[in-house]
């Protein structure tokens, strides 16, 4: 950085941050409960009948950083084989992976998903079939191996979307119409922007259902913890009245920002595996579309790094007032781009401001905010959008956070703590 940049913004102070606590209602699932429950929700004759001996079975694997992901799909993967099955894993993921085969590939290797772990093979591919048309003509296509298999099952998780509002979000009907598409039917289905999506996924996901052999669905609903919190079997007859529940149930337990409003968010990580932009806009407030809204007001936004599990995949640092020169570093323009380009977003990729360590990054977003207390600026501090239990707020908001039900100051107030190269600890 310029030695003109760095006079700029060095003589900005920071203020002192507190380390707090937010607490949310956690029903969960107990991790070693997971296989019994997923056999005890398969064997039940709607969706074990589906199921047959020599059937070679496709079961799907998302891209998402989904709570327990690895051990939900080693329990249909074992199910299947239980029943005399031939199952196999696909990444079902459009065209996320830098929408190569072996991008796809080692998302779900990052994921602890491998053939050995499986026990079955993994199958990935580009390649997508035309399988029939919606009802208004548009062409479907879904990936070749799980065209050629005798059965799907879809394993997805139900959550609230990040550019959208509809009764299918992320979830058993966007799998349908965008992960099993790969990247050419995720950009048909992305064709007309996200302002026509909540119409475009239920249009395309009833198509699947309809001409290709959809045996069953398990949903999984996190807590905002991060943790597995309801696993629901759906029948394929089923999804389009199901859902929707699923989905509000989803959106009552998501996690949130307690604080509503600030001048600074700083984020240290973003990353796919955290959400599909990166940092979840229903949580940090930076929507890229005007179709969604929610989640916490700020002025600027700062994100800090970007996450291994993400690829170099940094979708969502366009939403930032600035970056540093290590995340620009971590990012891989050729595993980015594609996923722009499919979903027609542009502003989620671009590149903010870049400045040499966090300390700089900090400080612009701060220079960049109007009408504030230069001496107490309101600063919130989230790890990622993901893992909200512990945050950082500034001194400035200890007195709404003492009236906040749920928020637990656990520190006294701390300076920042940064390294010799201006990076936080």
């Amino acid at each position: 950085m310029s030695e003109v940049v760095s006079r700029l913004v060095q003589d900005i102070a920071l203020p002192k941050m507190v380390r707090a606590r937010q607490v949310f209602a956690r029903p969960k699932i107990e991790v070693e409960d997971i296989p019994t429950a997923i056999r005890g929700i398969l064997s039940e004759d709607a969706f074990s009948r589906q199921v047959k001996p020599g059937m070679r079975i496709a079961v799907t694997a998302g891209s998402r950083g989904i709570a327990n992901v690895a051990l939900i799909t080693k329990a249909i993967v074992d199910f299947c084989k239980e029943r005399g099955a031939l199952p196999f894993v696909f990444p079902a993921m459009g065209s996320h992976g830098g929408a190569t085969a072996q991008g796809q590939l080692e998302i779900l290797q990052s994921y602890g998903i491998t053939q050995q772990y499986l026990g079955c093979p993994i199958h990935s591919s580009m390649q997508a079939v035309l399988i029939g048309h919606t009802d208004e003509g548009q062409p479907v296509y879904i990936d070749k191996y799980a065209a050629q298999a005798d059965g799907i099952i879809i394993s997805c998780r139900v959550k609230p979307h990040t550019c959208f509002r509809g009764p299918y979000e992320s979830g058993i009907m966007k799998m349908l119409a965008i992960g099993l598409g790969k990247q050419e039917g995720a950009q048909i289905c992305h064709s007309a922007g996200f302002g026509r999506m909540a119409r475009y996924v239920p249009l395309f996901g009833r198509a699947v259902l309809r001409q290709a052999n959809i045996l069953f669905a398990l949903a999984s609903i996190e807590n905002a913890y991060d943790e597995t919190y309801r696993l629901e079997g759906v029948r394929t007859e089923d999804v389009e009245s199901v859902e929707p529940a699923l989905l509000k149930d989803a959106f009552g337990h998501m996690p949130r920002i307690l604080i509503d409003e600030c001048d600074l968010l700083i984020v240290d990580r973003i990353g796919k595996n955290y959400s599909g932009d990166g940092m979840d806009p229903n949580i940090t407030g930076t929507f890229c579309t005007p179709y969604a809204s929610g989640g916490i007001k700020s002025q600027t936004v700062a994100v800090l790094g970007l996450s291994p599990e993400s690829h170099g995949n940094a979708m969502g640092v366009g939403m930032a007032s600035a970056t540093t020169r290590r995340l620009y570093q971590q990012m891989d323009f050729a595993a980015t781009y594609p996923n722009a380009i499919t979903c027609k977003v542009s502003q989620s990729s671009k590149l903010p401001m870049v400045m040499d360590n966090d300390r700089q990054a900090i400080q612009v977003c701060l220079h960049f905010c109007e009408g504030i207390n230069w001496d107490s600026p309101r600063i919130v501090r989230i790890q990622n959008s993901l893992h909200l239990e512990y945050i950082h707020i500034s001194q400035a908001l200890l007195g709404q956070a003492a009236r906040t039900v749920g928020l637990e100051i656990l520190s006294e107030p701390e300076p920042f703590s940064f390294d010799e190269n201006g990076n936080l600890y």
